[in-house]
């Protein structure tokens, strides 16, 4: 200290000013850099806290079942598993409390309603999660992926196991189905079925086993990803058009046209398929055996029918695979591109909608 004092004291007065000066000058800077790099820190710790908006509609099904118990409300669904909110930013909307077993053709149109009013009215929705029994979720799935006009996620969920079953899937479920409404790459893909880790997409998915939790597979292309521990990831697209780019308008519609589905086995009778086909209905759909082959009894009983002029749709009981060079019918059909029985006759409703036409309705079959 003595020769720092020293030294000082023998500075001349120029080099005093000049030391100050350059005190002075590195003090400011650092105030300006502090100014500048304070807004800059608020605003990443408010981009990382910051979480998405997702909205979940509950419908009713295993995953909110309990054994000998009523079903479980949608809030209470939702608020039983709190590490949702770790992802997003959840609200809950209550559609019904029933088993997917009990849904209806009305109740499709009115959900594809909600959920278009949901993304109309609120830009700020990431994402839209159906929990939903596995029943008939592939139907609805594939109902909302024709009708819904956003390129927002909506994901279907459900569980095979009751919530109060040992290992219930259900919580896991609606957890990775909420990192997949969340996800960039879910943007565009139509609507999705997650479960067991998988995602599936809603025109090739159908269940498979009565039990198990992975039942829930891809007829066409597999999955087209999987929701692990440490990110989503998308490995395949579908190039049938869905969603934005689907034709059908289901906005002003009250209800939907009336299909029923026939199925062949064999030595069906064909007085059997004539009293089928008095019922009213807008349209059928006949599941036969593999590429389309039928039995005598349900080609003549088809023949029979083709002067009431209802548009008829033919599918194959197996699930993977087009019908290739369909048998020639002596009366006129449209012949399915894939899609299975349940499928094609929501596919046939909303052709119904559109046009009575034959020929433009295989051409809707052959485009989705």
């Amino acid at each position: 200290m003595p020769g720092a004092t020293l030294q000082w004291l023998v500075l001349t007065q120029s080099e005093r000013s000049n030391q100050l000066s350059q005190q002075r000058t590195k003090m400011i800077n650092r105030t300006i850099l502090l100014f500048l790099l304070v807004p800059i820190l608020l605003s990443a710790q408010q981009i990382q806290v910051t979480k998405p908006d997702v909205l979940i509609l509950t419908t009713g099904g295993t995953i909110a079942s309990r054994t000998d118990a009523p079903l479980i409300a949608g809030l209470a669904l939702v608020q039983a598993v709190p590490q949702l909110t770790d992802h997003a930013n959840i609200s809950v909307e209550e559609f019904s409390v029933i088993g997917s077993s009990k849904m209806t053709p009305k109740d499709w149109l009115t959900l594809a309603q909600r959920i278009n009013a949901q993304f109309s009215k609120n830009d700020n929705l990431a994402g839209i999660v159906i929990t939903h029994g596995t029943d008939t979720m592939e139907e609805i799935a594939y109902f909302l992926n024709l009708t819904v006009k956003s390129d927002k996620p909506v994901v279907l969920v459900g569980s095979m196991r009751s919530a109060n079953e040992i290992s219930a899937d259900g919580p896991a479920n609606l957890i990775n189905a909420v990192r997949v409404a969340i996800n960039e790459q879910a943007v565009g893909q139509g609507v999705l079925v997650v479960l067991n880790e998988d995602i599936t997409a809603a025109r090739d998915v159908w269940k498979t086993d009565n039990r198990r939790v992975q039942t829930f597979q891809g007829s066409n292309v597999g999955h087209i990803g999987t929701v692990d521990p440490d990110g989503v990831r998308f490995y395949h697209r579908i190039l049938q058009p869905h969603t934005t780019s689907s034709e059908f308008d289901v906005s002003n519609l009250a209800a939907l046209p009336v299909v029923n589905i026939l199925s062949d086995f064999t030595g069906i009778d064909e007085n059997l398929v004539r009293n089928f086909g008095k019922q009213e209905m807008d349209g059928l759909v006949v599941r036969t055996f593999a590429g389309g082959r039928m039995s005598t009894g349900m080609l003549v009983g088809l023949a029979s029918l083709e002067q009431r002029g209802t548009p008829t749709v033919i599918t194959s009981r197996v699930p993977g695979g087009r019908i290739v060079s369909a048998p020639d019918y002596s009366f006129s059909a449209v012949i399915s591109n894939g899609q299975q029985d349940n499928k094609a006759r929501i596919l046939l409703m909303l052709a119904l909608t559109r046009t009575s036409e034959l020929s433009e309705i295989q051409r809707i079959f052959d485009t989705y």
